[in-house]
Formats: C-alpha cells, structure tokens, sequence
C-alpha cells in the first residue's frame, strides 16, 4: 500500500508531517494506519534533531474529514469497536506525550477523529478561510468521539462549550474557534505552515493549566456546581431526544466520568461506550443514512446522462418560496438568479429574504460583509421577462393555480431559448397537467422544496413520461449545487412525500374527531420521533394550503384519501394557522403557539378526553404512512427504497434513528406490518387495508432491503 504519511526533516529542527490518503478526495482515518503512523512516531522520537512537527494535510481543501466509519460495518460486537476506539486513543495518547512538540495545522474540515487529532496535538493553527471549520459530529451517527475527543475538548475549552458541541455536532468556523480557545492561532492560509513552524519551536503548553479560552463559570469549578450542571443537561438532552437517540446520554456520562475519575478512567469508559454505541440500532440506521446519501452524491438522475452546465437561473414568483429559492442559487449554487414578479414589492420582498439571511450570518461572524455583498450581487429582479433570454433554468414559484402556470410556460418557451428547462415548484398539480400545453414538454419538469428553502435539504425531481434524460439529470445536478438532496420521482398526485404524508395527517384528524386531545395527539408522535407533530405541522404549512392537496388525491387515488369533513368547519372559521394567528393553537399572549386554542373543540362539536395511550396514537398515524410508502415504491413512483427513506427523513422529519419507512418495516416484520394493518382495518375503517405488494413480500418472506 502507498504510504499515507512522510515526513520531511528541515534544517531549522522542524519536521513537517504530511498526510495524504491516496486516491481519495479527502483524507480519513482508516484502521491500517495504526503501523505507518507508529512507524513515523519512532523514526520522531529516535531523531534529536527534530524539535517539533508540524501536522499538515496533503489535500488541499481538507485537514482530516473524520474516520472511515465503513469499518464499523465490519464489527460484530461491541468489544470489536471498541478496540477500534482503542486503537485510536492509544496513537494519540503517543503524540500527545512525544518530547517534540506538535502542531496541527488545519485547513478546511477537520471533523471528528480529524479533530481528535488536532487535540492532541500541543498546539492548533488554522487558516481564516470559510472552508475551515472543526467540529466533533459523531453524534449525528449516534455515536461519540472516540479516540480521546470526550476527555480533552472539555479540558481544552470547558465542559459547557464542549458538551454543546458534542450533542450538537455542531461545527466551529475560524473565529469562533479562536475565541473559543479551541485554536491558538487564526491566520490567512499563506502563512499558515509558516507559522505553525513558530509554534513548533515553543515548549509544549502545561495541559494541567486552563488553555486561552477556557470559559471560567461557577458551574465549572466545585463537584457541587458540575454535579448540577450534568444534572440539567441530562434533563434537556431527555426533553428533546426523548430517550431515542443513547448516544446524547452516554456523551454527558463518559465527559462526567473523565471529569471526576480523571483522564485514564475517561479514556476507558469513552471506548466502552463507543463499542456500545456501535452494535445499537439506532447508530446502524444513522451509518445507513450517511452511506445512502454519499451514494446519492454521485449519482446523476439519470445513469450515463450528463447534466448541462447551468451558468444563470431564473426565479418566477417572489414570495417564500422564490426568494429562498433564489438565496440558496446564489449563495450555495453560486449561480445568478434572476427574480420575475408583478410587483417591485415582490422583488423587494425576495431580495430582503436574503439580505436579512445574510446579515444575520455577518453579526454572528459566520461570513465577512465583503461574500455578503458579493452573493447579493448575485441577486437582480426584473418586472417582465428581460435579462432571462439566456437562462438554463427557470424555476415557477407562484401559487397554486395550473392556468396560471401553463401560462408561464408559455411565456418562457416565447421569451427564453429552446433549450431553458422550466421547473414546477408545485406541491400538488401533477407535472403533466401543467406542460399539457407546452411545445417543447421535454424541457418541463417538477423541482418541489420544502418550506423553508434555506433549512430544509430534501428536493424531489419529478418527472413527466415526456421529462427527457438530460433534463432529468441536468435539474438533479443543479438541486444538488443548492445543497439539497434531490430524489427523483414520477410524476401524479402529491408526488412522494406529500403523498404518503396526507393519510399520516388525515389519521391524527380522525383522531382528534374521536376526542383525543390536540396536545396528546402531538406529542405522541414527537415521543415516537417526529421533530413536531401533525396538528402543529399544519398550523405551520398553513391548513388551507395543507388542505389544498386533498381533493387532487382524493380524485387520483380515491376515498382513502378523503379527509373528515368536520375540517370544512376550521377553514370557514378563517383558521389558516401560524400565518393569520388562528389555527388548533394560541397565537397570543406569551407563549404564542405553545397552547391549544381551546375553541377548536366546540368549533368541531369534540369534548376532549385521553383515552388512547401514546404508542397506540402513534402506531395509526405512522401505519398509514408505511402503507402508503409501499404503494409508492409498488407503482415506481420512487426508483428504490433507498430514495424513499431519504425523501421522508429529510422531507417530513420521519425519525433518522429508525431508518425511514422502508427500514423501519423491515424492523417490524413485513408479516407484522400487514397484520397491524389488517387488524386496524377490520376494527377502525377499511383504508387500513394493506397494500397488495405488503401482503405479498409477507407470504413470500421478503423485505425491502437484502
């Protein structure tokens, strides 16, 4: 195997130690580097003319993206990662304690086990370049750090910030990681071997001694402060994973254990824990997503089609939606995006959708004002079609009306060139409806975001059966450029997601009908997993525009879509939700959408009692989901399970650590679906009735993933 690591001495007694994973994009901490890195480690040590080294990376737009964690696969119990994990502790304990003194310098990611060996290093320098950022994220894959991460962050920038970042996952940028004390040094990439040789001269610092920006609270000082301390972080950690996520926990109990017992006592149980983590579910389902999503990553809509470039994008609509549509072009696409609307207030609106966006980033030094004018100039409006002759991609982002889009279309086919894709940001009119009259219906596509554009990272690609290849693939390319995750489906009503998520909601409807409380309804299914639960997601998106989509399914796919019509009641109320302040919940007074708006009880003739426990609640509304999602992959409407729990995740919060629709049927037992269903069926109401291709892979023993 080529050599990862070499080492090149200089005349000033500094050596600088490179590291260069051949062949890959980024460099990753892989288990066979155990000997190579020893091997350099004694060449250091039984060298006396080496007074320091300096840690640099061979890449140039990475320091150390973490460890490859697809050797976690390989293990087949707890004791065999956590070895892994000692492995890893025992080469940076080396360097931790080598008499030459070692210097980290970092430029773009250094995340997880990259970070881990940046602490243990003796000092850290980084570049100021907005690639940079250092972060310990392993939580996100429900595990903790654990090649000695839990034990010297919190020595290094105190408990409080520490543990904030490990149950987060949340990534520092340059300044913040200055002021934080989490680097000893910010400097422009130029110089930044330079000076991490000057710090590689310098005696190593006293570790026993609080580091430059060690937050210095009460708290952090007496057993008595850090006993509360612990005491509430494990209170919120509970209240917001609610016990579904073991990896939270354990990262306050092995910071604790180091903290009380010491660094040896904390190095030990980190492993342990880390072992344990890896053999659980729920980290087995988090590895899932992050290997299904690099995989996603280099795939083009269609196999073998290249993308068109796309240089310059249109946005019809300035609402909401278009202006985050066009935040998202010209500040992740880098791309200029040209906003359409029939108002200047419009255009107005959508450029301060940015601005304001963009701002907020300048005052918490996320950005430098000078990328903040830069992106907005990026940014330009217009009141009919000029400056949009040359564009690749228009993207529609106008209300809910397919004459009004078809004309659209036909406004582009005249005003732009024969070749500019016209992409539907619809949520519920399928594709064809509006490219039936379109000359050139090749170039007419879905490209659906969720609300709102700037945070959520699902995108659906929807394609009509005349949508051509280059189309497909060029929209997939230009979605992934905005920082989503694009999936593909075909084209008919509520395409995917919206799809599968109307009978998920019309269930906690009939639900509340039967007098269940709104509160309960909702915090079922948050217990169960969901970021917020259905009554409160529909005062969120807005219950006209929730509602809207239900006569379009019911008229494709038939009764089981139908809604209770005790619903009428709540829109002839004016009760649209969040945005008019009237809606299941409380918009006033001083907690505003926190409480139930008693009056929706009397409104709907419910008096309302808690009988139905909350796993029962749960298990109605997510069955019709599950039931849905298999009728899905059935008519192709998703190419592959796979896309389908990737679009539910990132579409509509279905909880990560149980995998998605598909992986979490595969858990339950294909024959167990079909039986829960068939029982729900023949005691509530006959829309339970399971999918046919469900009772199928029952009876032939099947599931969804091999």
């Amino acid at each position: 195997m080529t050599d990862t690591f070499t080492l090149k001495k200089q005349d000033n007694g500094v050596a600088i130690l490179t590291m260069d994973v051949p062949n890959e994009s980024m460099n990753t901490l892989k288990l066979e580097f155990g000997d190579q890195i020893n091997a350099i480690l004694d060449e250091i040590d039984n060298d006396a003319s080496i007074k320091g080294v300096v840690l640099i990376s061979g890449k140039s737009n990475s320091f150390v993206a973490g460890a490859d964690i697809s050797m976690l696969a390989e293990c087949e119990t707890a004791e065999d990662a956590e070895t892994i994990a000692k492995g890893g502790q025992d080469v940076f304990n080396r360097i931790e304690n080598m008499k030459a003194t070692f210097v980290a310098a970092i430029h773009g990611p250094a995340l997880g086990g990259g970070l881990e060996l940046a602490l243990a290093c003796h000092y850290r320098v980084c570049s100021d370049s907005d690639a940079t950022q250092l972060g310990l994220p392993e939580v996100q894959l429900g595990l903790l750090p654990g090649s000695g991460g839990t034990q010297r962050l919190p020595a290094l920038v105190g408990i409080q910030p520490a543990m904030t970042m490990m149950l987060t996952g949340s990534s520092k940028r340059p300044k913040q990681a200055k002021k934080l004390g989490l680097v000893d040094d910010m400097v422009p990439l130029t110089v930044l071997v330079d000076v991490a040789e000057k710090f590689a001269l310098k005696s190593k610092p006293d570790r026993a001694k609080p580091q430059k920006g060690m937050v210095n609270k009460v708290l952090e000082q007496t057993g008595f402060g850090r006993d509360i301390m612990f005491k509430k972080a494990r209170e919120q950690t509970l209240a917001k994973t609610k016990g579904n996520y073991p990896a939270a926990t354990k990262i306050i109990e092995v910071i604790e254990r180091g903290i009380k017992s010491g660094m040896v006592a904390g190095l030990r149980h980190e492993a342990k824990s880390f072992g344990e983590l890896v053999m659980t579910s729920e980290s087995k389902e988090l590895r899932n997503i992050f290997f299904a999503t690099t995989e996603m990553k280099k795939e083009h809509g269609v196999a073998n089609v290249d993308p068109k470039v796309v240089h310059k994008v249109g946005v019809l609509g300035g609402g909401l939606m278009g202006g985050g549509i066009a935040f998202v072009t010209a500040t992740k696409a880098g791309v200029p995006a040209r906003i359409k609307d029939i108002r200047p207030e419009g255009i107005a609106n959508a450029m301060k959708y940015s601005y304001d966006l963009l701002n907020k980033k300048v005052k918490k030094r996320f950005i430098k004002k000078s990328l903040m004018q830069k992106q907005m100039n990026m940014l330009t409006g217009t009141l009919d079609y000029r400056g949009m002759q040359d564009a690749d991609i228009i993207v529609e982002a106008v209300f809910e009306d397919v004459g009004l889009k078809q004309t659209m279309v036909n406004d582009v086919e005249t005003h732009c060139s024969e070749s500019t894709i016209f992409a539907s940001n619809t949520s519920s009119i399928p594709i064809a409806d509006i490219a039936e009259k379109a000359e050139r219906p090749e170039n007419v596509i879905g490209l659906h975001y969720f609300s709102p554009v700037d945070k959520m990272p699902l995108a659906e690609v929807i394609a009509t059966d005349k949508t051509s290849d280059e189309t497909i693939s060029t929209t997939v390319a230009f979605a992934k450029k905005q920082g989503k995750t694009p999936i593909v489906v075909k084209d008919g009503a509520g395409f995917y997601v919206n799809r599968i998520l109307a009978p998920y909601m019309n269930e906690a409807a009939v639900i509340l009908l039967e007098g269940e409380p709104i509160d309960h309804i909702d915090k079922s299914l948050v217990k169960f997993g969901f970021p917020v639960g259905p009554v409160k997601l529909l005062d969120e998106v807005g219950i006209d525009v929730g509602t809207k989509i239900i006569p379009i399914l019911v008229n494709e796919f038939g009764d089981r879509f139908n809604a209770p019509s005790a619903f009428d009641k709540v829109l002839a109320d004016d009760r649209k939700g969040k945005k008019n302040k009237r809606g299941f919940y409380a918009y006033s007074g001083k907690k505003p959408g926190k409480d139930v708006d008693e009056s929706i009880y009397s409104l709907l003739s419910v008096t309302p009692e808690k009988t139905l426990r909350s796993a029962k609640v749960a298990e109605r509304c997510v069955m019709m989901m599950l039931n849905e999602a298999a009728r899905c992959l059935d008519e192709a409407v998703i190419r592959c399970p796979r896309d389908g729990d990737i679009g539910a995740i990132f579409g509509i919060g279905f909880p990560p650590f149980l995998g998605g629709p598909f992986r979490y049927m595969d858990t339950l037992g294909i024959d167990n679906v079909v039986e829960t269903l068939t029982h729900f069926a023949d005691t509530l109401d006959e829309k339970f009735k399971p999918a046919e291709c469900l009772v199928t892979m029952a009876e032939e023993g099947k599931t969804f993933y091999e």
